[in-house]
C-alpha cells in the first residue's frame, strides 16, 4: 500500500458537507450536462410526459386570474347597469297623452318646456302644450338632466315610442354624450339597458365562470401531482442507478485508485453527490421548467391587458435581480465559513467521543471544551450571518415587489377613470404581477442549485469514467495444487520508487513459508501481488506453474484465503460473519469451521451463541475473538492457498496460543504464506524468508537461520530484550554509520 498521507476529511463521515449558498461550479459545464442527459435518456419519455403535465398545470394556473378578472367584471356591468337604469331611464318615461303632445308641437325643446313649466318663459301657443301634460310628467320632465335641453320633444316621442334599449334612445334623441362618463369598457353594456326592464346581474354567466374557475384548479392540482410523482420516480430510478454503477465500478478499480483517495471521498460521491442529483432532477429541474413557462405565459397575458402597466412592471425586476445578487454574494462567504466550521465541530466531536477514555485518563476535559466552544461560536457567528443575509431574499424581493405593485394600481386606476381598462383587468393584471415577480427569484435559486447539481454529476461521471482492471487472463480452474514460484519479480507502486527489485522463490504444495522483515521491506506487498490486486513490472508469478495473469482475478482469488491483522466484520450475527467465507455452507459447516478455528467455546459464552449480533463496528467483542472468528472463515472457504498477515500482533500471550493453535489447523496441507513480526510464533515454518529492501537477504528454517547468526538471529534474539524489528534496523544503521560504513 502507499504510504502516502491522506488528508483528514471533516464530519463524523468524512464526507463533503453541502453548502447552500457556496456554490461550486463544474470545470466542464456544457459537457457533464450533455452526459447527465445521455445518462437519463431511458426515462426521457416519462420526463417529457411530466414536463407537459407540469406547462400544463402552469397554463391552467395563469388563465385562472384573467378568468376571475371576467367574474368581477361581470358584476362590476350588472352592478353599473342597475346604478344607470335606476337614475336615467324612469325619468324618459311619459303616458300617451303627453307623447301626443310632444308630437304635436314643432320644433320646441325640453328646455322650453322646463322654462313654460317654470313660468320662466311664456308663449300663448305652446301654452296648451303644458295644459296637456300631467302633473307627474311635469315633475319628470323637469327632473331631466341638463344634457337634454336641446332635444327636439318629437324626436323624444319617437324614442319613447320606438327604442328598446338606452343606447338606441339616446342614438334617435341625437344624444350620446350623456354616455361618455361612463368608462368605455363598460359603455356598450350600459347602451344594451332595457327601456321596459330593469336589469339583473348575470348570475348564470358568473357561475359557469366559478365553475371554469374550479375545473382549472382542479386540472392544475392534478397535472401537479401527477408531474412530483412521475418526477420523485424517475429521481430514485437514476439515483438508483447511479449507486448501482458506482458500487459495481468500486468493484472493478484497482487498488491503487484507493492509495489516492479517500473513503470519505467515495462515500460522498454515493450519498451527497447523488443526493444533490436526485433532489435537483425532482425539484429543481420541474421548477426552473415551471418558472420559464410562468415568466413567458404571465408576460403574454400583461401585454394583452396593458402594454404599458407591463412596461412599468418589468423595470422592478432589474431592481430584483440586483438586490439578490448583492444579498447572494454577500452571503456566499458567510455559508462558506459555516460549512468549514461546521466540519471543524464535527471532527472535534468525533475524536473527543472516540476518544473519551483517553481525555478522561489525561484529564483533557477542560481543554476540548475550550477547543470545542471556539470552534462552536466561529459557527454561531457564520451560522448567523449566513441565515441573517439570506433571511434578507425574501422580504427584499416583496419590497421591490410592492414598489411595482404601487405603480400599477396607480396607473390602472386611471386607466379605469378614462375608460381604457376595466376593474377586471386591473384585478388580473395585479395579481399577474405577483405571479411574475415570484418565479424570477426562484430562477436565481434553481441556477445556483443547478450549477451544484452540474459539479455533483461531474464528480460522479470522474469516477465512473476511472479506468478499470484489466483482465489479461479468463483461466478458471476447479482445484489447484499450490506450488507457487516468484521468478525475478520486479515492482513498485510508482516507477519512480521501486520496492521490490529482484525477487525469486519457489514454494512447493503443502510448504508453510514465513516472510520477515523490517517495515517497508515489501512484505505485505509480495502477498498483494500474488493476490493480483497489483500487476507486476517485471518478472513472473506462477501458480502450478501456470502464470497468474492468465488466471482471471476471481478465478485466481477463489483458491486464495486470507487473514489480516485489521479484522473485518459486518453488523450480523455470528454465524452469518463466518458464513461469509462460502456463503453455501450450512450451519454445521459453519460451527465445524468455529471448532476448528477454536473459536466455539466462546462463541457459546456469548447471549444467544452463534446468533449473538455484532455491532457496526464490532466491538462488543474482543480483539482475540475477532481474529479467530476471520480464522474461521479462512477455514470455511477452505482455499488451497492460505495467506496470514500478522494475524496475531494484537492480541494477548495466552489468546496468541489459541490463535496458533487455529492457524496450524487452518494451514495443514496447504501452501501458506505468514508474514508476522513476532518470530516465535514462525519457527514451525518449512522456509523463512528474510527481507530487506525488497530483496531476500537470508532463506532457510528457524534452526538454520540462527545458526548463520546473520540479520534473523539479530532480529530473533533482540524481540527477547523487549526491541521490535524496525528497532534493530534502526540500531545496525547506526553502528554502521559509527563504523563509517
Amino acid at each position: 500500500m502507499s504510504n502516502a498521507p491522506r488528508q483528514r476529511m471533516h464530519g463524523p463521515m468524512g464526507g463533503r458537507g453541502r453548502v447552500p449558498m457556496g456554490v461550486e461550479k463544474a470545470k466542464d459545464f456544457k459537457g457533464t450536462a450533455k452526459k447527465l442527459l445521455k445518462y437519463m435518456r431511458k426515462d426521457v419519455v416519462i420526463m417529457i410526459i411530466a414536463f407537459i403535465l407540469a406547462i400544463g398545470g402552469v397554463i391552467a394556473t395563469i388563465t385562472l386570474p384573467d378568468i376571475l378578472g371576467n367574474a368581477t367584471d361581470t358584476l362590476v356591468v350588472g352592478v353599473m347597469q342597475k346604478s344607470v337604469y335606476n337614475k336615467i331611464v324612469p325619468s324618459l318615461r311619459f303616458d300617451e297623452e303627453t307623447l301626443k303632445a310632444f308630437e304635436s308641437v314643432g320644433n320646441a325643446t325640453i328646455g322650453d318646456v322646463k322654462n313654460l313649466i317654470s313660468s320662466e318663459w311664456t308663449d300663448p301657443s305652446k301654452q296648451e302644450i303644458v295644459d296637456a301634460i300631467s302633473e307627474e310628467n311635469k315633475e319628470l320632465i323637469l327632473s331631466l338632466p341638463e344634457g337634454l335641453n336641446n332635444v327636439l320633444l318629437k324626436k323624444l316621442a319617437e324614442a319613447s315610442r320606438n327604442a328598446a334599449t338606452l343606447g338606441e334612445y339616446m342614438d334617435i334623441i341625437n344624444n350620446t354624450a350623456m354616455l361618455d362618463s361612463i368608462p368605455e369598457s363598460y359603455r356598450e353594456a350600459v347602451r344594451e339597458i332595457s327601456m321596459t326592464q330593469a336589469p339583473k346581474t348575470d348570475t348564470d354567466k358568473i357561475a359557469n365562470i366559478m365553475l371554469k374557475l374550479i375545473i382549472l384548479v382542479l386540472a392544475s392540482g392534478i397535472m401537479s401531482y401527477a408531474q412530483g410523482f412521475l418526477l420523485s420516480g424517475v429521481s430514485q430510478k437514476i439515483s438508483y442507478r447511479f449507486r448501482k454503477d458506482l458500487n459495481e465500478k468500486i468493484d472493478k478499480l484497482p487498488l491503487k485508485y484507493y492509495d489516492n483517495t479517500t473513503n470519505g471521498e467515495v462515500m460522498s460521491l454515493i450519498t451527497n453527490d447523488i443526493d444533490t442529483i436526485s433532489t435537483s432532477l425532482n425539484q429543481s429541474l420541474s421548477q426552473m421548467l415551471t418558472s420559464v413557462t410562468t415568466v413567458i405565459g404571465v408576460l403574454i397575458m400583461m401585454l394583452r391587458i396593458s402594454p404599458l402597466m407591463t412596461l412599468i412592471s418589468i423595470v422592478s425586476v432589474p431592481l430584483l435581480l440586483i438586490a439578490a445578487g448583492l444579498i447572494i454574494k454577500r452571503s456566499q462567504k458567510y455559508f462558506k465559513r459555516q460549512q468549514q466550521y461546521l466540519g471543524h465541530v464535527n471532527g472535534q466531536i468525533e475524536e473527543m467521543f472516540s476518544g473519551h477514555n483517553v481525555v478522561k485518563l489525561f484529564n483533557g476535559e477542560e481543554k476540548s471544551v475550550e477547543e470545542f466552544n471556539k470552534y462552536n461560536d466561529e459557527l454561531y457567528k457564520s451560522a448567523w450571518s449566513s441565515q441573517f443575509f439570506s433571511g434578507l431574499m425574501q422580504p427584499s424581493a416583496k419590497a421591490v415587489g410592492n414598489l411595482g405593485y404601487v405603480a400599477v394600481c396607480i396607473l390602472g386606476g386611471y386607466l379605469v377613470v378614462n375608460g381604457n381598462l376595466g376593474v377586471g383587468n386591473i384585478q388580473s393584471f395585479v395579481q399577474y404581477v405577483r405571479q411574475f415577480n415570484q418565479p424570477i427569484t426562484q430562477l436565481a435559486s434553481v441556477a445556483n442549485t443547478f450549477q451544484s447539481t452540474i459539479a455533483a454529476a461531474e464528480r460522479v461521471f470522474g469516477f465512473l469514467e476511472q479506468e478499470e482492471e484489466k483482465e489479461s487472463g479468463s483461466l478458471t480452474l476447479e482445484e489447484v495444487k499450490g506450488d507457487v514460484t516468484f521468478e525475478n519479480v520486479k515492482f513498485g507502486y510508482s516507477p519512480e520508487k521501486i520496492i521490490i527489485k529482484d525477487f525469486t522463490s519457489k514454494v512447493k504444495r503443502g510448504q508453510r513459508i514465513a516472510i520477515v522483515g523490517p517495515t517497508g521491506a515489501g512484505k505485505t506487498t509480495l502477498v498483494k501481488l500474488l493476490m493480483r490486486f497489483y500487476d507486476i513490472n517485471d518478472g513472473k508469478i506462477t501458480v502450478d506453474g501456470i502464470d497468474i495473469k492468465e488466471f482471471s482475478r476471481s478465478g485466481l482469488r477463489e483458491h486464495i484465503g486470507m487473514v489480516l491483522q485489521d479484522t473485518w466484520l459486518y453488523n450480523g450475527t455470528i454465524m452469518e460473519n463466518i458464513r461469509y467465507g462460502r456463503l453455501d455452507a450450512t450451519d454445521e459447516e459453519v460451527i465445524e469451521a468455529a471448532k476448528t478455528a477454536c473459536a466455539d467455546h466462546f462463541i457459546n459464552t456469548l447471549p444467544e451463541g452463534y446468533n449473538f449480533v455484532i455491532n457496526a463496528d464490532a466491538g462488543n467483542i474482543s480483539q482475540g475473538q475477532k481474529q479467530l472468528l476471520t480464522i474461521a472463515r479462512a477455514i470455511l472457504a477452505d482455499s488451497e492457498i492460505m495467506i496470514l498477515d500478522e494475524a496475531t500482533s494484537l492480541v494477548d500471550t495466552r489468546t496468541e496460543m489459541l490463535i496458533q493453535q487455529a492457524m496450524n489447523t487452518l494451514t495443514k496441507g496447504r501452501t501458506s504464506f505468514v508474514i508476522a513480526h513476532r518470530l516465535s510464533t514462525i519457527r514451525d515454518a518449512d522456509n523463512i524468508l528474510v527481507l530487506k529492501d525488497g530483496d531476500i537477504v537470508e532463506q532457510g528454517t528457524h534452526t538454520q537461520l540462527l545458526e548463520k547468526d546473520g540479520f534473523y538471529a539479530e532480529l530473533y534474539n533482540a524481540q527477547f530484550l523487549g526491541m521490535s524489528i524496525d528497532d534493530v534496523e534502526e540500531g545496525k544503521k547506526q553502528r554502521n554509520l559509527a563504523k563509517g560504513i
